[in-house]
C-alpha cells in the first residue's frame, strides 16, 4: 500500500516563498501530529512523500478541507498568528494525511501543483 500526504496552499493571499515554506510546514506537522500511529509508521517507510497543491482562496481552501474530514481523513487547517506579513486568523493552508494514496487522490487529485 503506498502512503501519503498532500499540502493545500492559498494562492490569493500571494505569500512569500519563505512563508509558504512555513505554513507548508506548519499544516504537515500538525497532520502529522494528528495521524495515528501505525499510518505514520508506514508513510515513514515509504520516505514520508508529500505534495503541495495550490487552491484559488479561502472558499476552495475550506471545501476541501471539509471534504477530507467528510472521507474520514486526518486534516489540519492552519491559521496564521499574524507575527509577520498577513493579517492574524488568516487560514493560509490545510495538511492532509498521512493517509492511503488512493483515498488522498480522491479528495485533492484534481488539484494543480504548486
Amino acid at each position: 500500500m503506498r502512503y501519503k500526504q498532500v499540502i493545500l496552499i492559498r494562492k490569493d493571499i500571494k505569500l512569500p516563498a519563505g512563508k509558504a515554506c512555513v505554513q507548508a510546514a506548519h499544516a504537515s506537522v500538525e497532520a502529522v501530529l494528528k495521524s495515528d500511529k501505525d499510518v505514520i509508521k508506514a508513510w515513514r517507510s515509504e520516505g514520508m512523500p508529500k505534495i503541495v497543491v495550490k487552491v484559488k482562496d479561502e472558499k476552495e481552501l475550506l471545501l476541501y478541507y471539509q471534504k477530507a474530514k467528510d472521507a474520514g481523513l486526518t486534516a489540519a487547517l492552519i491559521a496564521d498568528a499574524g507575527k509577520t506579513v498577513i493579517a492574524p486568523g488568516t487560514k493560509t493552508c490545510v495538511g492532509i494525511g498521512p493517509d492511503e494514496e488512493k483515498k488522498i487522490d480522491q479528495i485533492s487529485g484534481t488539484l494543480p501543483l504548486l
